[in-house]
C-alpha cells in the first residue's frame, strides 16, 4: 500500500541534500530560492545543537568545516542541507572527509539522517575551468550508491554575456541580428565546452543536470532542479516526500497528481470496465490529494455511472 504524505513525513521527517560546489557558485541563493527566502539560513551541527554564525566564521577562516553540520532556513524546516565547503581545494584530507560523508549518509539505517539527492554547483562564468580537478575526483572516485546527482551549471545567463561579446565583434551584424544569434550561440558556447559530455564519462556520472539563470531576479524559481530531482528518486516514497517538502512549485504538484495518479486511474478504467464506482472514484481523490500536502481540500464524490473517457 502506498505511503501517504502523512506516512512518509513520519518516516523520513524531513528531506536532506548534500550541495558541493566551489565559493561564489550560487549555492545560498540556490537555497534561498528553493526555501522562498531571503535570509541566511541556520546552521546546527551533528547534534542538532545550534552554531553561531561567528563560530562558523571563524572556522571558515580557518580553513575548517565541517560537512555535518546541517543549514535549515526558518522559511522551510523541511529541507536540510549539508555543504561541502572546503573539499574543493583538494586537499587529501577534505577529500576523505567527503567520500566517507558520502558513503555514511548514502546507506546509513537512520533513515532521518540520509542523504536523499546531491546538488553539484557548477558556475558558468566561469565555462572555460568548469571541470576542475575536484570534479574530476568527485564524479570519478565518489560513489553515491543509489543518490542521484543533479549537476546544476548555474549562472548560465553569464554565457550570454559572453556569446554577446563575440557576436559583437562579428562585421556586418545589426544590433537585432544580435539579439536574434544570441541564444544560438550561447548554446554553441556550451556544447563546444563538452562538459556534460566528460562528466557522462566518468565512472561514477551524475543522473542529470539543469540550467539556471538570473537567479538573483524576483522572478525566477528553481523549478526546473526540483523536478530534475524528482525524476531522478527512483523511490516515490522520496518523491512523496520531496513533494510534501516544498512549498513554491504547484506545478510539480499538479504534474505528479496528473501523470502519477490519474493517468493510472483513467488507464484502469480504459483497460476494464469504463464504470468508476462511488469508493474508487473516493480513492482516487485522496491519492490526488497526497500530491498536494500543503492545500486544503473538500470532498467531491463521483456519483456511481460516470465514464472516464
Amino acid at each position: 500500500m502506498p505511503l501517504s504524505a502523512q506516512d512518509v513525513r513520519e518516516k523520513f521527517r524531513r528531506f536532506r541534500i548534500l550541495v558541493v560546489g566551489r565559493a561564489n557558485a550560487g549555492k545560498t541563493t540556490l537555497l534561498q530560492k528553493v526555501c522562498n527566502t531571503t535570509k541566511k539560513p541556520q546552521i546546527f551541527d551533528g547534534k542538532g545543537r545550534k552554531i553561531g554564525a561567528d563560530v562558523v566564521q571563524s572556522s571558515v577562516g580557518r580553513g575548517e568545516h565541517d560537512i555535518n553540520n546541517e543549514l535549515v532556513f526558518g522559511s522551510n524546516r523541511g529541507f536540510v542541507f549539508h555543504d561541502s565547503c572546503g573539499f574543493e581545494a583538494g586537499g587529501e584530507d577534505e577529500l576523505k572527509k567527503m567520500k566517507e560523508f558520502v558513503s555514511e549518509r548514502a546507506s546509513t539505517r537512520k533513515l532521518n539522517e540520509r542523504i536523499h539527492a546531491i546538488w553539484y554547483c557548477i558556475p558558468m562564468d566561469e565555462h572555460h575551468r568548469a571541470i576542475t580537478t575536484a570534479e574530476e575526483w568527485f564524479f570519478s572516485e565518489c560513489d553515491t550508491n543509489n543518490v542521484p546527482v543533479i549537476v546544476v551549471f548555474t549562472k548560465f545567463d553569464a554565457l550570454s554575456a559572453v556569446a554577446l561579446g563575440e557576436l559583437r565583434k562579428s562585421p556586418g551584424l545589426t544590433r537585432k541580428d544580435i539579439f536574434e544569434r544570441t541564444p544560438k550561440r550561447v548554446e554553441e558556447i556550451f556544447v563546444n565546452a563538452n562538459i556534460w559530455g566528460r562528466l557522462c564519462e566518468t565512472r561514477h556520472p551524475p543522473k542529470d543536470r539543469v540550467r539556471l539563470a538570473k537567479m538573483n531576479m524576483d522572478e525566477t524559481d528553481c523549478g526546473p532542479l526540483l523536478e530534475s530531482t524528482m525524476g531522478a528518486l527512483g523511490d516515490e516514497a522520496l518523491q512523496m516526500l520531496l513533494i510534501s517538502t516544498q512549498q513554491t512549485n504547484l506545478e510539480l504538484c499538479i504534474t505528479n497528481a496528473v501523470k502519477r495518479t490519474a493517468l493510472a486511474y483513467i488507464q484502469r478504467a480504459r483497460e476494464g470496465s469504463l464504470q468508476v464506482l462511488e469508493d474508487q472514484g473516493i480513492e482516487m481523490q485522496k491519492k490526488i490529494a497526497q500530491w498536494f500536502p500543503h492545500t486544503e481540500a473538500s470532498q467531491m464524490v463521483i456519483p456511481s455511472g460516470t465514464h472516464l473517457q
